[in-house]
This record gives C-alpha cells, sequence and structure tokens, in this order.
C-alpha cells in the first residue's frame, strides 16, 4: 500500500492545550512566559489494491471567516485557504475524483471541514456511531463539546457508521476505536510491506502525549480516562506489530513524514 502524508497547513496555539502544564503560574513566578507554538494539519491518502482511502478532509478552506471568533483566536489556520484539500491532493499526484472512500477520524472543525466535496456523491464516508451522535449534539444542542459545525457534516453524505472498537476497512486496513479526545474517535492499523502504519491521530497531538504519556490539556479531552486507556492500547498494537506511530499534530514529526511514508 503506498501512503502519502498530505500537508494541509498549521494551526497555531498556546502549547498548553496541547501539552498540559507547560507554563503553570507558581509562587515564584506568578506570571511565566506562554509558547505559542505551530501544529501540523494533515491528511493520509492511502492508495491500497482495493480502494484509495483518504483519511480526513481537514479544515475549511474559510476557516477564519466560518469558525467560530473565540474559537479561531485560540486555535488559528491562517493557511487553510493555501492548504486546501484540491491542492494538498495535486501535489501528491492525486484529484478528489480519485478518492474511493473517506474515514473521518472524528468530526471537529479542522478534521470535517473538506466534506463537501463528497456531498452527493455515492463515495462511503467512515464514522463512528458515538462520533456522529456527540457531533450533532454538539452542533445543534447547549450540550457537547464546541469544536464542531454543522455545516461541516451535517450535509448528504454516504455515512457509513463503524460501531465496534475494531473494524475491518479492507483487507490489511483496520479501524480502532480510540476514544478520550473525543467519544468516537478513530486510529487505524495498516499493514504493509516493510512497515507497519499505527494512526494515533488526535489520540496524542503530539510526540510527548504518546511517548511521555503526557497529558493533553482538559479543554482537548472529553475523557481523560478513556484517553490513558486508547494511548495503552495504541502502544500494545504498535508492540505487537512493530508498527510507525502517526501523531495528530506533531508538526517535527510530520516534516519529517511530509509526503510519501
Amino acid at each position: 500500500m503506498d501512503a502519502h502524508l498530505l500537508d494541509r497547513g498549521r494551526i497555531h496555539a498556546d502549547l498548553n492545550f496541547a501539552l498540559d502544564g507547560t507554563a503553570v503560574a507558581t509562587h515564584d513566578d506568578p506570571n511565566p512566559d506562554l509558547e505559542y507554538a505551530e501544529f501540523a494539519v494533515w491528511n493520509l491518502l492511502i492508495d491500497g489494491p482495493e480502494a484509495t482511502i483518504l483519511w480526513d478532509t481537514g479544515s475549511h478552506p474559510a476557516a477564519e471567516s466560518r469558525w467560530p471568533a473565540p474559537l479561531y483566536q485560540a486555535f488559528a489556520h491562517p493557511d487553510a485557504d493555501d492548504r486546501d484539500l484540491e491542492t494538498a491532493l495535486g501535489e501528491a499526484g492525486y484529484a478528489v475524483d480519485d478518492v474511493d472512500c473517506v474515514v473521518q477520524s472524528h468530526l471537529h472543525l479542522d478534521h470535517a471541514g473538506g466534506l463537501y466535496h463528497f456531498e452527493g456523491t455515492d463515495v462511503p464516508v467512515y464514522v463512528h456511531r458515538r462520533e456522529l451522535a456527540h457531533a450533532y449534539l454538539s452542533a445543534r444542542t447547549e450540550a457537547g463539546g464546541d469544536a464542531y459545525l454543522a455545516g461541516d457534516f451535517d450535509r448528504e453524505l454516504n455515512w457509513r457508521v463503524v460501531d465496534r472498537r475494531r473494524r475491518q476497512l479492507v483487507d490489511g486496513i483496520e479501524l480502532l476505536h480510540v476514544p478520550g479526545h473525543t467519544p468516537g474517535l478513530l486510529g487505524a492499523h495498516v499493514e504493509r510491506d516493510g512497515e507497519d502504519l499505527l494512526v494515533a491521530g488526535d489520540a496524542a497531538f503530539l510526540a510527548a502525549n504518546y511517548e511521555a504519556e503526557r497529558s493533553m490539556g482538559a479543554s482537548l479531552l472529553y475523557d481523560s480516562r478513556a484517553a490513558a486507556d486508547s494511548v495503552a492500547f495504541l502502544k500494545d498494537v504498535e508492540r505487537r506489530h512493530d508498527a510507525r506511530v502517526l501523531y495528530g499534530h506533531d508538526p517535527e514529526q510530520f516534516e519529517r513524514l511530509h509526503g510519501s511514508l
């Protein structure tokens, strides 16, 4: 299976969101310096014998005007328009029409903003049952989370609902339910000659969330206990298959792996 890591730009945000307690006020240092960091936004394109699969659809190109102002202030995506889905796919030699199916790891606005490309088509869009329910609850009521936009996912899409801990997508690709960041977060184990891939995605924003098991900030966690359990589950899969782990937004890993994996 050929795999391509697609560049969808950078989100700018306080590092405390991704690494809890990076800068903490103390008695001796009541005003610590904060670190305003860049986080990679990517999609994964897997071109296999059964299908060409797109993992996530990234931010909508009009993120600055579409996202709620307080959310954009916290998680700005200034190059979303420059790094739209068509551009990223084109750099890898593909077009939107080449995509046979889409997997939405979750439906946050930096992951589901390109679903409009598949509206009214028969392209299947895989999402976990708990994620779809939580997204609608969040976008249409006062309950749930605040990083969901109904305009991203409330469309005529060919939804395929995943409702198990493990779900075989095609031969060699298994979807994994890894809740914590959101209730229905999906990862994946991709079997390949030479080196398997383990897509942790937003179960670990950065390498430190996974390798050092440092928690993400509370505002990025729907369920902190589930998040820790999911990292432990992913580490077990990694050990058994000696897989390369892909983190959700780690800029250093992205720069090393950008392009063909």
